[in-house]
């Protein structure tokens, strides 16, 4: 994954890193979240899953603590984060401007 993940993660348009585990409640809480704001924005932004206990070198690199948490790139460099549930008004509020 950690290949792919650089070059995922480097794309002009704004990439949404949802750190998460299998076990996590609020994990299950955030992905309809996710996948709904996926649908708005269509092809101005990317999501992608990485679960944290298959994952845990490219989890210890941004230092994640706790899930599920959010990172949203842009051209590889990370400009928004958050642990803990994202609502949809947050995430719409960060990536409009990012996504054009």
């Amino acid at each position: 994954m950690k290949g792919n993940f650089e070059s995922i993660i480097s794309d002009n348009k704004p990439v949404i890193v949802d750190f998460h585990a299998v076990w996590c409640a609020p994990c299950k809480m955030q992905t309809p979240i996710l996948k709904e704001v996926a649908a708005k924005l269509g092809d101005n932004v990317k999501v992608i899953k990485i679960d944290v206990d298959q994952n845990n070198q490219i989890a210890m690199r941004y230092n994640i603590q706790s899930v599920p948490t959010l990172i949203i790139f842009k051209e590889g460099k990370p400009v928004w984060r958050q642990s803990g549930v994202a609502s949809k008004s947050q995430l719409y509020e960060i990536l409009t401007p990012l996504s054009h």
